[in-house]
């Protein structure tokens, strides 16, 4: 009773946690960020190209692979700007603006990719399941709409992170939506996160992915191998979401709890789960590197479509330097074919005009006749 008291005094007192083991963490934050940072940017990079050029042709599956690309080069971005603070033992010294728009990317990026996991795996149980009812409805305008939908929905949902943290004691001197202890708004909004953002989609997932394992069992219209594609992109996508989203909502939502059952004295506990925390955290960073795992089990073939991609690349590349060079020798040639004409017009006016020698003539011969 005394020590909760005690606490319950201390937390009055202070509204951060104090003494929290931030140095523990340090060497595996910055290394996994590194790695996913090194790996991630040309991994998708190349996925979004290489999507970008099945959209042209009209796979609508290629819409989400490609927007989630995008989410995770624009996450990836930031990633320097983590590392940074990080190392610099979790003080944020890059102004309040720049945190609050790399906390922004950070949330957005988690919940845009839940939510376009689950589009791909709706996409393909309705091309599976209801294969003849969906032709000509399964349109690339459509993918568009949605995943514009989705951006603007979860950007809105987390437009309050730019009026969170408005007055901070030292604005070079600050951690970054490290929030320890939680508070009530925050905890009713992991709640929030967590069933919306987690379960609902959690179970969406759940829910295609073993109507496409039973559709694929009975087709006959597919092959064996489109057959095993289809169960490892199944397998891939619910492996992706146990593992890099799961355990960090999991621990989120326990700290929502234990913050409701204990307002007064929490940061024991924060201290103690922390180290969870952050690894969970790195796991959900590791989702920077899935999508090139799931274009490579959505396309046909990979390995042609990069040779074939790599080859028009090339053949672009000749045809470009071959008008650079024919518009070069062109240039060449006009300038000495005008350099010559120059050099003749010079010429031509040191030489005596045929008309002008005419007349010398005639003046020298009708001089010799009158003499």
């Amino acid at each position: 009773m005394g020590d909760s008291v005690a606490c319950g005094i201390m937390m009055k007192n202070i509204s951060i946690c104090p003494e929290m083991p931030y140095k523990d963490s340090k060497t595996l934050l910055v290394t996994v960020y590194s790695i996913v940072f090194a790996i991630g940017l040309p991994a998708n990079c190349l996925t979004s190209v290489l999507t970008f050029v099945q959209i042209q042709r009209n796979k609508v599956i290629a819409i989400y692979i490609f927007s989630l690309s995008l989410c995770e080069l624009m996450y990836l971005s930031t990633l320097p700007l983590w590392i940074i603070y990080v190392q610099d033992e979790h003080h944020w010294k890059m102004g309040l603006s720049a945190c609050r728009v790399t906390g922004f990317i950070f949330f957005c990026n988690i919940y845009i990719s839940i939510l376009l996991l689950c589009c791909i795996s709706v996409d393909r149980y309705v091309a599976l399941v209801y294969a003849l009812e969906s032709r000509g409805k399964r349109g690339q305008r459509k993918a568009i709409l949605i995943v514009c939908f989705l951006f603007a929905m979860v950007a809105i949902i987390h437009s309050p992170v730019f009026s969170m943290e408005d007055n901070p004691p030292d604005v070079n001197n600050m951690t970054c939506f490290e929030t320890f202890p939680l508070d009530t708004k925050l905890a009713s909004f992991n709640f929030a996160r967590f069933l919306f953002g987690f379960a609902i989609p959690f179970t969406i997932l759940i829910f295609t992915n073993y109507k496409i394992f039973q559709s694929t069992k009975t087709s006959t219209s597919l092959s064996c191998r489109q057959k095993a594609k289809v169960k490892y992109l199944a397998i891939a996508i619910i492996v992706i979401f146990l593992i890099c989203f799961a355990p960090y909502h999991v621990v989120l939502v326990i700290r929502s709890i234990y913050f409701m059952l204990h307002q007064s004295c929490s940061c024991p506990f924060e201290r103690d789960i922390y180290s969870v925390f952050t690894v969970f955290l790195c796991l959900s960073t590791a989702n920077s590197i899935a999508d090139p795992i799931i274009y490579v089990l959505v396309s046909e073939n990979v390995r042609k479509d990069f040779y074939r991609n790599v080859r028009r690349w090339r053949l672009n590349s000749s045809r470009l330097n071959s008008s650079i060079n024919h518009r070069t020798e062109s240039g060449k040639l006009k300038m000495e074919k005008e350099s010559q004409e120059g050099v003749l017009r010079e010429e031509n006016k040191k030489v005596p005009n045929s008309s002008h020698i005419q007349k010398t003539c005639d003046s020298g011969k009708d001089q010799a006749d009158g003499s």
